[in-house]
């Protein structure tokens, strides 16, 4: 066939069109090809219409296609449904640009205008599904020919704005580069418009121009006058981006990309990276596009210890700021952590250069971030309404690890679109606005797995994409603030921090209230008589009679008769903590001098809000009752295992007990004895009983406020205190242990290991057990001066243990991975997860892991066919990039291609495959990263709490004259906080329970890795400590079996616990 430029020149034009790869090049392409057809740039549809009618060869014949079969669909109209409206759209970011397109579509006049004039971002964005699906359908392999050829669906922002801006262009949307909005110019007087405040001076076409629609996509930095902004914030966070030159060597090509490793489940990883190069990370990303492009995110100490940071200072600006930030240290840091994590086969790294023709890496603050009270607002002057919008960033700022901004960006701009087409039909302001904040409350819950699973009908209609989609969640009546009428000054609501002064009706107790419910708890018991809320507690029978209501098998009353008040009490407190999940706010001698009657009040709203809901009767209350920190108990169980073992292992060499070496598993007894607890006599004569123990933090020893105190090992500390002494992260229930030697804490990561002071922080958590039973640790009672035949307990038994032998084959089940290391480079230890380790994985068992359901070969056919029709091959698309495997897992997946029958029917079988791996890695590491965000949102909260509590308790402290009403407000407000304390800390251990799976998930994952090379050498050539170590590899992977299944039991019985109970009998 002929060339295209020999019939006419406008194709010349169209081809550089297509692959121009600058901002500028586009431009003067499009304006080239505008003036060989004789048109004029920003026409609308109109235009488009005539490029298409004069443009009629092969090669842009492919690409009509693709905008006619979008623009057809009947939400458009054929482009009829906005043609009386116009529309000025401010920045040509990747959103802004994506709702130009579907306003042109709709047939409305749009202008753009943006205040730079290149595009120059090389950072890469994640994409999801249906981001994937609608860029293909607007011609972006036409565009881009290496459109997500890779194992990860990705581009980068430079890319994704080209063919953005090469689509809006031939729709015919108006775009001005190099203009900046400053604001909005009302009409000045009735039958005017609303108008734009430009600068520098704009033409006279663009200054007159009058809109009735305004679409700000800005950016976060700037949100229309008007818009109410809350702050979403959590402890510091430094991120750290680096683009490094692709020169698309065929050495580069074979490294492969990760697509997230986060510390929060593969320690190891990030102490290998430490300890080699210095640098400690807490995540760390790697996508392979225009550039390398590297993502991480950093510790402060370690920034101020490598010198990228000059100084420390409080204030992020200026922590962050260009004058405290070391260039060269910069180039360094990011330059070592990139190569350690692809072990140095990228070869010699060069930046990329930015805008500025500087090198491409810079410290960013993602803190804080920011999200719109509201998506929408409408204003009216002289008559004149004008619709705004928000889309992007300034509407919610995303949260970069979990990979969800390009896609949450395209959802609101489609939303956007929509409530622009509502508009044009004539739906009232208040009826348009309503609707578009209904889907506003979804944008931020949404993800792949809870939207329609067919991405192909995704459109405009918000239907088509969201299920069970409720329009009307928003009425028109909670709107009315965003309707400005005139000069009326617009109505702001509160933030979600700000507090009414008033506690909240049914949040939390009055004092009254709380004294009621614990007479009701106590009533009947012998020698309790509940009268206040602090001389009836300090003799300890009372709290020993709330305890026994609750969990009555741990004591009976009448085994207190002699017991004095400060062992009492001292049992009363532990008992709370171990088995009910309340930690104590104050110690036993406090409670019995009653010299603390604030945190008495304090600590006895825990078991109120924990437990009010609890009918009663004389029955016990299960241990995972709603209501109930069943999280916190869960953990603290595991945290006091843990202890234990360290103890008991730290004692071998000392004559202690021997740790079982055989393989086995213990059955879980009801009867199995109290086990003391390491650092914790059997009567608890001193834990709780320090004087004024929770006034003065253990660390610090400054003082100690009652929302501040966090109470571990029977001591009290700040929570700021209370910090790993190496890298002070803040520690957890089963994330943390003492060290005999220094008395410091550690995180398990850094925790010195006895007689390995060199290499200490190589431990891990393979030291953490799961409890097996609630009642294994089950304090001991308090020493009564009773004889033994006079209790009420049965004998106690030995518990019950069968040893597991398992067969050569049952050993084989037990390792689903055979990964060969390569004997070229010596790894660090557990590495971050390979595509072709997760792509084994997840084929091995007929694709059934990590979450994925069972796929037959005819599922994964149809998929495949799927993803041939979505990108058909053409000779001006480039080939598809091949991604290097071991060569087990390529044997594995040409198995099963081959027997499926995918093999020759559909080639590119092998990269759906393992795409469908990579995106399994991905979810992990989002997951693992919103947990992070959630636990740092949670920090800054809690610290919050504090400083307020802390505030209300000086008031209520001092001798002054305040009235007594004024006091009682105060108690019910510090309660309030108390309550919201509690709450905070329950959510906090249901996300450490999360980090649990995560953790015993990957230790499981390595040892199957490690047991796997054991096994696969010969039987006749192992040594013995060959035979010695995979033996030991085999106990430790039955080890984290049991864990596994402790917890599952654990989260099935809370499950069981909350389900409501019916009649009839149970099965």
């Amino acid at each position: 066939m002929a060339s295209p430029t020999s019939t006419n020149p406008a194709h010349a034009h169209f081809e550089s069109v297509l692959q121009a790869q600058l901002c500028q090049d586009v431009l003067s392409s499009f304006q080239g090809l505008c003036r060989a057809l004789g048109l004029e740039p920003g026409g609308g549809l109109p235009q488009y219409h005539k490029i298409k009618a004069q443009l009629n060869y092969w090669s842009a014949k492919s690409l009509w296609a693709k905008l006619d079969k979008r623009a057809s669909q009947p939400v458009y109209q054929q482009g009829q449904a906005c043609t009386s409206t116009k529309c000025l759209v401010v920045g040509a970011g990747p959103c802004g640009l994506r709702a130009a397109v579907e306003l042109a579509m709709l047939g409305a006049r749009v202008v753009l205008v943006e205040k730079r004039t290149k595009f120059s971002r090389h950072n890469v964005l994640h994409l999801w599904p249906f981001t994937i699906h609608d860029l293909r359908a607007l011609g972006a392999k036409k565009f881009y020919g290496r459109f997500c050829t890779g194992s990860l669906d990705h581009i980068s922002i430079r890319q994704l704005q080209l063919l953005l801006l090469k689509v809006a262009l031939l729709l015919g949307v108006e775009i001005h580069w190099g203009v900046t909005f400053t604001g909005l110019q009302p009409p000045p007087r009735k039958g005017s418009g609303w108008r734009a405040q430009l600068q520098p001076s704009p033409p006279a076409q663009l200054a007159n121009y009058e809109f009735d629609v305004l679409i700000s996509a800005a950016g976060g930095k700037f949100v229309p006058e008007g818009f109410t902004v809350r702050e979403m914030r959590g402890k510091l966070a430094i991120g750290i981006t680096a683009n490094f030159v692709n020169r698309r060597t065929v050495e580069e090509t074979q490294v492969p990309e990760i697509s997230g490793v986060a510390r929060i489940y593969n320690q190891s990883f990030f102490q290998s990276l430490l300890k080699a190069t210095g640098i400690d990370l807490e995540n760390i990303v790697y996508y392979k596009d225009d550039t390398h492009y590297f993502v991480m995110t950093a510790k402060k100490q370690c920034l101020l210890r490598l010198g990228v940071l000059r100084q420390d200072w409080p204030e992020t600006d200026r922590l962050l700021g260009s004058a405290n930030v070391v260039p060269e240290a910069l180039q360094r840091f990011a330059r070592a952590a990139a190569d350690f994590a692809t072990h140095g086969k990228l070869g010699k790294l060069e930046f990329a250069q930015d805008a500025h023709g500087r090198p491409d890496v810079s410290a960013f603050d993602f803190t804080s971030m920011m999200r719109a009270e509201s998506s929408a607002r409408v204003q009216e002057k002289h008559g004149a309404r004008l619709l705004l919008g928000l889309v992007g960033d300034c509407l919610v700022e995303p949260f970069w690890p979990l990979g969800t901004g390009v896609a949450r960006g395209f959802l609101a701009a489609f939303d956007a679109a929509w409530m622009v087409k509502r508009w044009a039909e004539g739906a009232g302001p208040l009826e348009v606005l309503a609707e578009r904040e209904s889907l506003y409350q979804l944008l931020s819950q949404t993800s792949p797995e809870n939207m329609h699973r067919n991405v192909a009908q995704y459109g405009l209609d918000p239907a088509s994409r969201y299920p069970n989609l409720n329009l009307r969640a928003v009425t028109p009546s909670q709107v009315r603030d965003l309707y400005d009428v005139e000069a009326k000054e617009p109505v702001r609501r509160m933030s979600d921090k700000t507090d009414s002064g008033k506690p909240a009706t049914g949040l939390v107790a009055t004092q009254e209230e709380l004294l009621h419910w614990c007479q009701e708890q106590t009533a009947g018991y012998p020698g309790v008589h509940v009268t206040n809320l602090s001389s009836s507690w300090a003799d300890g029978l009372a709290l020993c009679a709330l305890v026994h209501r609750l969990r009555p098998g741990l004591l009976e009353p009448s085994e207190l008769q002699g017991v004095g008040a400060l062992e009492a009490t001292s049992w009363a407190l532990k008992m709370a903590e171990h088995e009910l999940g309340i930690t104590p706010v104050l110690s036993a001698q406090a409670m019995v001098a009653g010299n603390d009657p604030l945190g008495l009040i304090a600590y006895l709203s825990h078991f109120h809000s924990a437990f009010k809901s609890t009918p009663h009767n004389p029955g016990p209350v299960s241990q995972g009752s709603p209501g109930t920190a069943s999280a916190v108990l869960f953990l603290g169980k595991l945290q006091r295992t843990l202890q234990r073992t360290r103890v008991q292992g730290n004692g071998e060499d000392a004559g202690g007990k021997k740790p079982r070496v055989e393989v086995e598993a213990e059955t879980p007894s009801t009867e199995e004895p109290p086990v003391p607890e390491p650092d914790v006599p059997v009567t608890p004569a001193s834990q709780y009983q320090e004087a004024s123990a929770e006034d003065l933090c253990a660390l610090c020893g400054e003082h100690l406020y009652i929302l501040e105190r966090l109470c571990a090992n029977g001591r009290f500390f700040h929570r700021s205190c209370f910090r790993c002494h190496i890298c002070e992260a803040t520690l957890w229930p089963s994330g943390y242990g003492q060290h005999p030697g220094d008395g410091h804490y550690y995180c398990l990561q850094h925790l010195p290991q006895p007689g390995h002071k060199e290499d200490s922080s190589d431990r891990g958590p393979e030291s953490q057990d799961l409890p097996i039973h609630s009642e294994n640790n089950m304090p001991s009672r308090p020493s009564i001066p009773v004889a033994p035949q006079e209790g009420t307990s049965p004998v106690p038994s030995q518990p019950t243990r069968r040893l597991i032998r398992l067969s050569s084959p049952e050993r084989q089940r037990l390792s689903s991975l055979h990964l060969t290391p390569d004997p070229e480079m010596e790894a660090p230890p557990k590495p971050p997860r390979s595509c072709s380790v997760l792509a084994r994985q997840a084929l091995e068992g007929s694709f059934v892991g990590w979450g994925m359901p069972v796929q037959s070969p005819q599922v994964l056919v149809a998929v495949e066919k799927e993803e041939e029709e979505e990108s058909p091959c053409s000779s001006d698309e480039e080939a598809e990039e091949d991604v290097p495997l071991d060569s087990d897992t390529e044997q594995v997946l040409w198995n099963f291609a081959k027997n499926s029958g995918t093999m020759n029917s559909y080639p590119t079988w092998r990269r759906t495959l393992l795409r469908r791996a990579k995106e399994e890695e991905m979810k992990r590491f989002c997951k693992a990263q919103a947990i992070q965000r959630r636990q740092n949102e949670i920090e800054a909260a809690l610290r919050e709490l504090e400083a307020k509590g802390t505030e209300l308790e000086l008031a209520l402290r001092s001798r002054g004259s305040s009235p007594e009403q004024q006091k009682a407000l105060w108690l019910e407000q510090l309660l309030q906080l108390v309550q919201k304390k509690n709450s905070l800390v329950a959510e906090e251990a249901e996300l450490m329970i999360t980090v649990q799976e995560l953790n015993l998930e990957e230790k499981q994952w390595q040892l199957d890795q490690e047991l796997r090379t054991y096994m696969n050498q010969e039987e006749a050539l192992k040594t013995a400590a060959d035979q010695q170590a995979e033996n030991e590899v085999l106990r430790k992977l039955v080890d984290v079996v049991n864990q596994r299944d402790a917890l599952i039991r654990f989260q099935e019985e809370r499950r069981l616990s909350e389900l409501p109970s019916g009649p009839g009998p149970k099965g």
